[in-house]
């Protein structure tokens, strides 16, 4: 295709051309051809040196050539021959230019688009119709918006294009399929260069997604990545059929080709897997591949398993104990959402109660926890609305009774840590690589209070999910640890406030360990860096004080923190090293809008070789949510209407949505930075 976008002109035309309110009309078009060779053509013969005279204005966008004594005209637009003949006359040539697709119109009214600015005003500037250009953009609104192929097929969607620019020839379903593959190819060219300009590590994080319209299986693999702006990245670089049967060694097959085609292999700093039987027996596959020496710390923080995963392990472990009174509070919920007329009586009856909400009862999925927390949390509301009900209905059998709303309300409070954790584990547009160890310290110790309870189901809920998380983390991943104490909010002391609490007597085992992987991979980075980034030699020691015991009455999120800060002496060193100067330095104030990666940036002179480290690691997200997510739109886009799609389209349209879609946003984002920086001014 002679259109593709292979420089910044056509790609910016291109972009134009989408924000464009194009005016041309075809009469204007074919009246102004008229009114040129109305007012400028004469048929008269003029006989000059006894040969006929061109006199024609039609002979200006034609070159008259003669080949074997016969005349043709070339269409000096689209290079098209047609007779020249004397007895063929001028109509037919007039008549091309008409339709000539790669005729420019010397007309103001053609030659000028209306584009509509930020600010709502109307601006004017040339306008050239291109075939090519045009047929990208269309390539670009079927990926961006999930179109189907068959939509140039559609007649209302012919009519419209015709009616905005007749001289654009429609392509075939092939020829789109063809455009949507060449565009994929150029946008994957530019995210791989990207990546391999990209200074610091790369994480992954993949899940496997099925079909249920073509019962295939599909691996989702996704690059996170600080890159040299120092803004934290996110691209889909496969989204790759994968054969049955997804036996470890398939699945690990798969990653090690993506892995090694996107050149990747060096730059590794994590893996990130949603916690299965599979995915654990894939990872030491992977190591086995990649080169011990290319992993941090020689691939043994290598695996990361899915936080957001393990949260709905536990707390459907402490659920199971309480089941019969979610059970019939579900059935409530489920049996008043479950019609128009239902939902109409309900409502009815909760204006009677004078019971003012805009809350809706909501059903939940009862394999995802979150919804039944928010199932519990609408119904607590409605709670003496379900016995007026069972007056006025005598179907309605399943009303809860006083001691499950008890236990709901009890349930709702505790599960609200729980609910907010999985939401900033979810997190992709900001690091959770260092929120990961202050909130399992915070759960840790909710469920610690809760075994206090003098309700005895609680207690037990509380014994279930402590069994259930010690199963998980009993020791905490050292490289999210690390992370912690790279965030100067918190740094070693959240370690001393909250392991003694959580380990008890293995305390000082535990932080041992703490300061043991962060003074290796310390020395790790140190050795690749230049001898110059380090201001003198050795290694850091960091001797931590004893910490005093604490008593707390109440959980408040972090609480425990704040008042270990107040009474906590400071870490005292023996050797003044750049981790040393870190440490040493108190932490800094909490905010809810602290940018971790804009601190690191600024203090890149400060501390040149944690900023490295901080750069790899914050990098790794903690769930495998941004893969997931791949999965919405790999459902829409294998709708029943594309179910007959090749694997390599499907892979195409979702790869190169994302990249599309994150390089929209970007020019998004920095135009309303601008904004604000105007508005500021």
């Amino acid at each position: 295709m002679s259109g593709t976008p292979s420089t910044g002109t056509s790609s910016t035309q291109g972009q134009d051309h989408q924000r464009s309110l194009l005016s041309q009309s075809t009469s204007d078009g074919i009246n102004n051809i008229d009114v040129e060779f109305n007012a400028l053509e004469c048929d008269s013969n003029v006989i000059e040196n006894g040969k006929r005279k061109l006199t024609s204005n039609v002979w200006l966008h034609f070159d008259r050539e003669k080949h074997d004594d016969v005349w043709t005209a070339i269409c000096k637009n689209c290079k098209k021959r047609l007779s020249a003949k004397s007895r063929s006359g001028t109509t037919h040539l007039r008549g091309h230019l008409e339709r000539c697709p790669r005729r420019v119109f010397h007309d103001v009214k053609q030659m000028l688009k209306a584009t509509k600015t930020k600010e709502g005003d109307v601006k004017l500037s040339t306008f050239q119709f291109d075939q090519d250009i045009v047929r990208i953009e269309l390539a670009n609104m079927v990926i961006l918006h999930e179109y189907p192929l068959s939509i140039i097929d559609h007649s209302g969607f012919q009519r419209f294009l015709t009616s905005v620019q007749p001289m654009f020839k429609i392509p075939t379903r092939n020829t789109l399929k063809s455009d949507i593959m060449k565009l994929y190819e150029y946008e994957r060219v530019k995210t791989l260069d990207l990546l391999k300009r990209n200074k610091g590590r790369i994480a992954i994080t993949t899940d496997m997604w099925t079909c249920n319209n073509q019962r295939k299986g599909f691996m989702a693999i996704t690059t996170h990545f600080v890159d040299n702006e120092w803004a934290l990245q996110s691209r889909i670089i496969r989204f790759a059929h994968v054969q049955c049967p997804h036996t470890s060694v398939v699945l690990a097959d798969a990653m090690m080709d993506c892995i090694l085609d996107w050149h990747l292999e060096k730059k590794v700093s994590a893996l990130t897997v949603d916690n299965c039987s599979t995915n654990n027996a894939m990872i030491p596959i992977i190591l086995d591949k990649l080169s011990r020496d290319s992993t941090l710390l020689n691939g043994e923080m290598f695996h990361m398993r899915c936080s957001a995963h393990i949260l709905n392990l536990v707390v459907n472990e402490g659920l199971d104990v309480i089941n019969d009174s979610i059970d019939r509070i579900r059935g409530s919920v489920s049996y008043w959402t479950g019609s128009p007329k239902r939902e109409e009586k309900f409502l009815e009856t909760v204006r009677e109660l004078e019971i003012v909400s805009t809350k809706k009862l909501a059903l939940d999925c009862k394999t995802r926890w979150n919804s039944t927390f928010l199932m519990i949390r609408s119904a607590l509301i409605y709670k003496t609305v379900f016995p007026r009900l069972r007056q006025r209905d005598s179907q309605f059998k399943c009303v809860p009774t006083e001691n499950d709303w008890v236990f709901a309300k009890e349930i709702s409070d505790r599960l609200e840590v729980f609910f907010m954790a999985t939401e900033q584990f979810s997190g992709t547009k900001y690091p959770t690589a260092n929120n990961y160890l202050p909130i399992l310290c915070d759960i840790r110790y909710a469920i610690s209070q809760w075994g206090t309870s003098t309700v005895e189901e609680i207690r037990l809920m509380a014994l279930a999910m402590t069994q259930k998380f010690a199963s998980y983390w009993s020791e905490f991943h050292g490289l999210m640890v690390v992370a912690t104490i790279l965030d100067p909010r918190f740094k070693m002391k959240i370690i001393d406030c909250y392991f003694p609490i959580i380990y008890g007597d293995r305390a000082s085992g535990e932080i041992k360990k703490a300061q043991d992987i962060l003074l290796r991979i310390v020395r790790e980075y140190k050795g690749k860096l230049k001898a110059s980034s380090y201001s003198s030699s050795g290694d850091p020691t960091i001797v931590s004080s004893s910490q005093p015991t604490m008593v707390h009455s109440r959980l408040n999120s972090l609480s425990i923190f704040d008042q270990f800060l107040s009474s906590a002496p400071s870490v005292t060193t023996q050797m003044k090293m750049e981790l040393d100067y870190y440490l040493d330095e108190p932490v800094i104030p909490r905010a809810d809008n602290f940018d971790i990666l804009m601190w690191w940036n600024v203090n890149a002179s400060k501390y040149p070789t944690l900023q490295c480290i901080a750069r790899d690691i914050l990098a790794i997200p903690v769930s495998t949510v941004a893969s997931e997510s791949a999965f919405s739109s790999g459902g829409r886009f294998v709708s029943p209407h594309r179910s007959r799609l090749h694997a390599q389209t499907i892979e195409a349209l979702m790869c190169t949505q994302d990249w599309l879609w994150t390089q929209l946003n970007a020019v998004e984002s920095k135009f309303e930075a601008f904004e604000k920086e105007d508005d500021n001014e």
